[in-house]
């Protein structure tokens, strides 16, 4: 039976096709099987509605089908589907990368390349780090995560599920503490200078080609650092010659409130990694940085077969004017206003919930045992479940398993915010 036809089948008729044919490492948080989706809900081929909080992990910013979307996509497949920019290039590539070197912080020259996912951008970026600076050593963090290849697997710092069993890794990676502010409870400069302290004893700052952290932290917990934490490193970083990487993968394109996190700071990071939000679903990642950095490469040193793929550019311009046209980073600020208070509302009444955190639309809640700082996993699970049995889709993360996420679509209409929020605080009586 063709994809065509799949319409007519049940979740479980599915589900029993795609047990006998998907690769049992790949797993879903549903087992439901979506046939249509809007700005803020999920509809699965059975007709059950979820409230969408996870946005296919903080892809789908502009909505599912983001009218601009749609057609410049149908545009672009009349035109062409694909010469490969390094064979036969073509000019909606250049235009992203245009846009990518006016929007991600820094005024000064900027050059970018296209890839199709954030591992593949991660590694990039560590390679022309590595080509400029002439040095081996990258810097990562606690509770980071940047990727599911060989390198980004030694980058990342979870092990199950990302990386048990498959080393060995690529060397020369070296982790910092991160600021941890629910946990390690030190300012932003005192968590900075212990990190410093490591990596100059540990590695040498002469030794060091790049910094790469996430501005938030994603997968690890929504961690976001304590003030000042990042503007220290970034301090140091250009005062020793190290090319400061911030990986914007999954907070960037007006998740945080801002274009990118690192304004929050006013970072100006020498490399920027993006992906996710950037191409309403469409696969595209992207690097971009300091002219003199991302020049540094020799001519073929970067790309890929489908690197910038011309369908997926046209996508990411109609996604970002999007973004433009409708202030989703506003938009984003307004889903603050009104989440936070939600939450500690029901932290309030459920003191399982250690912290409430986050930036713009993406907000998490730390679930321990009450009165301690202990992490509580199999509580955040039981939660999530609940959700998911009431209508709404919930994504848990942390290095600990321990933190419900929410990423709502920056489209997302407040009367369903609402309801998704009620959905929640019924899921923690439960």
């Amino acid at each position: 039976m063709s994809s065509l036809d799949t319409h007519k089948l049940s979740s479980l008729d599915i589900h029993k096709r795609r047990t006998a044919a998907v690769a049992r490492g790949v797993s879903s948080t549903l087992s439901s099987y979506v046939d249509h989706a809007s700005g803020g809900t999920l509809t699965d081929v059975d007709g059950r509605e979820w409230i969408d909080f996870a946005a296919g992990i903080a892809v789908t910013s502009v909505g599912n089908s983001a009218p601009r979307v749609v057609e410049a996509v149908k545009r672009q497949v009349e035109l062409f589907t694909h010469t490969c920019f390094m064979v036969t290039p073509y000019e909606v590539y250049v235009e992203v990368c245009e846009v990518l070197n006016s929007l991600t912080p820094g005024d000064f020259e900027k050059r970018s390349a296209l890839f199709n996912s954030g591992a593949e951008a991660v590694e990039n970026a560590v390679k022309i780090a590595r080509k400029a600076t002439r040095r081996q050593a990258v810097v990562v963090f606690d509770h980071a995560y940047h990727g599911r290849t060989n390198l980004t697997m030694a980058l990342t710092a979870k092990n199950m599920p990302y990386k048990d069993g498959f080393g060995p890794f690529a060397g020369e990676i070296y982790r910092a503490p991160m600021s941890y502010p629910f946990r390690d409870g030190l300012s932003g400069p005192d968590a900075a200078a212990h990190a410093i302290d490591i990596i100059a004893t540990q590695v040498g700052a002469a030794n060091v080609a790049a910094l790469l952290i996430e501005p938030v932290q994603g997968e690890g917990g929504f961690i976001v650092p304590a003030p000042g934490f990042l503007p220290a490193l970034a301090t140091w970083a250009r005062e020793n010659g190290v090319v400061f990487i911030a990986d914007e993968i999954q907070s960037g394109f007006c998740r945080t409130g801002s274009w990118f996190a690192s304004a929050h700071e006013g970072i100006e990071p020498d490399l920027v990694t993006t992906a996710k939000g950037i191409a309403g679903g469409l696969p595209l990642a992207g690097v971009t940085g300091r002219a003199s950095m991302m020049d540094a490469v020799h001519a073929g040193g970067l790309g890929g077969t489908y690197g910038g793929n011309p369908i997926a550019c046209a996508a990411a311009l109609a996604a970002i004017e999007t973004m433009r046209e409708l202030d989703l980073a506003g938009a984003a600020r307004q889903i603050e206003a009104v989440m936070m208070p939600a939450l500690l509302a029901i932290a309030l009444e459920h003191p399982e919930i250690g912290d409430v955190r986050g930036r713009g639309a993406m907000i998490a809640v730390e679930i321990v045992v009450p009165g301690t700082r202990t992490p509580d996993a199999a509580r955040a699970a039981t939660v999530s479940k609940a959700c998911h049995e009431a209508g709404l889709l919930t994504l848990t993360c942390g290095t600990y398993g321990n933190v419900l996420r929410f990423l709502p679509p920056l489209v997302m209409p407040q009367e369903t915010l609402q309801r998704g929020l009620t959905i929640l605080a019924a899921a923690f009586s439960r």
